[in-house]
């Protein structure tokens, strides 16, 4: 079963290699992991999506991830209400013709073109994985040249009280 951890931080040198260190050793697949500072920059958060058989499994592995000397507070988001999102670039190749047949098939998406050339553009697009993919496989007819995924972030949605 896919699951989000969100780990806080302290922000210094080779903390992203102990994180994953933990995970390697335990052999867990990584499926995404990004990395960012927060409202404090003392303090990063690290997003990590990984595939775990158990909740036992997942259990033991942010107990050894708390165990972790710049960890501030590990959270298993799966369970608990959340937003998740990831950042898509696609690099298109496209014609003179197909260019505007093109824009059309992505505006549904909400993604945007930022940039073009004569031969390709490069198409943004930000939600959901699922997202991502079905614009993937809409612009795969077209010709896709290049695709950088920046991995899920999320945050825990507040409680209403």
């Amino acid at each position: 079963m896919r699951r989000i951890i969100s780990a806080k931080v302290r922000n210094t040198s080779g903390v992203l290699n102990r994180i994953s260190g933990v995970l390697t050793r335990r052999q867990f697949n990584i499926e995404s992991i990004s990395v960012g500072v927060t409202e404090n920059l003392d303090v990063s958060r690290i997003t990590i999506v990984v595939s775990v058989d158990s909740d036992f499994q997942m259990e033991q592995l942010i107990k050894q991830l708390n165990k972790q000397i710049d960890v501030i507070k590990v959270i298993d988001m799966s369970a608990d209400s959340h937003l998740e999102r990831e950042l898509a670039l696609i690099k298109v190749a496209t014609t003179s013709t197909n260019r505007q047949e093109i824009m059309s098939m992505i505006e549904p998406f909400r993604a945007s073109i930022i940039d073009v050339s004569g031969q390709s553009i490069i198409i943004q697009i930000a939600g959901s994985s699922e997202k991502i993919d079905a614009l993937v496989d809409v612009l795969k007819v077209y010709g896709i040249q290049e695709l950088a995924r920046t991995g899920i972030t999320g945050l825990l949605r507040s409680s209403i009280k």
